[in-house]
This record gives structure tokens, C-alpha cells and sequence, in this order.
């Protein structure tokens, strides 16, 4: 199926095999058009880890997520972004669980159907990463969040066209300042936030 799709889409793009095969990204910011870009819908991936009764740390993810980019001309020190998760998209590969995360005594999506992020300030640690503080929005409660972001590169997507970023991204922070308090100490108090994301230059 995964081949099916990938042909269809080289099909649809007018893009050759030898482009993809061939494509390659810049690690430089500096080539990076300034102006807005957005989340694209396709390849991204947001997940909360915790510990789990100390076997391991268990994964929670979400499937319904958008934001959007600003990117300066001074690449990630002076760029911002803004995110927005749909709480009720959470998925733990467990329906029950899925429908206990949802309720009052966890994510309350009746009551807080969105978690954001904004982010506030950068500062950079390396050639292509550095440290991005900012304000996380769950429950109706907000706290600073650090996250560790590395710059993965910047070319023309070969498939879509667009001028296309890439970020990995992650952070840590204590569930019980946002009220997340349901099932401590037997599920751990740090979530590790693990972020992956494309961006594109142009997307309504």
C-alpha cells in the first residue's frame, strides 16, 4: 500500500524517482525564505511519555494537531511558534484508557478541548539547535516549557513543490502543575514531551 502511495503521489506531483532519490536539504538556515509556514498535516508526530510503574515509559500520542511558523530573517533566533493539540485526539493504542485521559480526571476535553503552546524565547546552544522556552497551555492552566530544538534542514519538498523545514524537538515538564494528578506515584510526575515536525512555506 505504502509503494501504491508513494508511485500515485510521484504520479500526481510530476516529480521523477531520480528527484526523490536525488533530493537533498540544506543544514543552513541562511537559505530559508523568511515569512509564514505551517504545520504540515502529514508528517509530524507529538507524543507525552511517563513512567510506568517503573517497567518502562509509556507512550501517549496525538493525532490531530496544527501550527504555525514565523521565520525571521535571522533564522531560529529570531523565529516564533504557536501550536495547538487537540486534546480529544489523544491515543494510547488503549480505547478504555484513551476514554479515562479524556475525562475530568485527566485531560477534561469537555471542558478544555485544546493544549497550546506559544512560543517566547530562543537561545541557541549550536550551529543548528538551541533551547526554546515558552508558554504550555493545558487544563486551562499555563507554565513555562523548555524544549531542546534542533534544525533539520530546509529544501524544495520534490513532491509538494514547497519550501519545506524540518524540526525535531523535546522538553520535559511536571504534569502536576497542570492538575494532572490521577494515578501518581504508580504513573510517573515528568512527561518527556518528543516532537517531530515539517513545515511548509505557502500552506492555507
Amino acid at each position: 500500500m505504502l509503494s501504491i502511495l508513494a508511485s500515485l503521489a510521484l504520479v500526481l506531483s510530476g516529480c521523477t524517482p531520480l528527484q526523490v532519490v536525488t533530493h537533498r536539504v540544506s543544514a543552513s538556515e541562511s537559505t530559508v525564505p523568511a515569512g509564514e509556514y505551517a504545520l504540515d498535516p502529514h508528517h509530524w508526530n507529538v507524543s507525552f511519555d511517563v513512567d510506568h510503574l517503573h517497567y518502562s515509559r509509556f507512550v501517549i500520542r496525538f493525532d490531530k494537531a496544527t501550527a504555525q511558523l514565523d521565520w525571521g530573517a535571522r533564522g531560529m533566533d529570531d523565529s516564533t511558534v504557536r501550536a495547538t493539540i487537540d486534546a480529544s485526539s489523544v491515543n494510547t493504542n488503549v480505547p478504555l484508557l484513551d476514554r479515562m485521559l479524556k475525562g475530568p480526571d485527566m485531560f477534561d476535553v469537555a471542558r478544555y478541548p485544546q493544549i497550546e503552546f506559544a512560543s517566547a524565547r530562543f537561545q541557541r546552544t549550536g550551529e543548528d539547535r538551541g533551547t526554546l522556552t515558552g508558554d504550555l497551555t493545558i487544563r486551562g492552566a499555563t507554565y513555562p516549557v523548555t524544549l531542546n530544538v534542533t534544525f533539520n534542514g530546509h529544501a524544495v519538498n520534490p513532491l509538494t513543490k514547497q519550501e519545506t523545514l524540518g524540526f525535531s524537538a523535546d522538553g520535559h515538564f511536571s504534569r502536576a502543575q497542570f492538575g494532572l494528578t490521577t494515578w501518581y506515584p504508580a504513573v510517573g510526575d515528568d512527561v518527556h514531551v518528543a516532537i517531530q515536525a515539517e513545515f511548509e512555506k505557502g500552506r492555507e
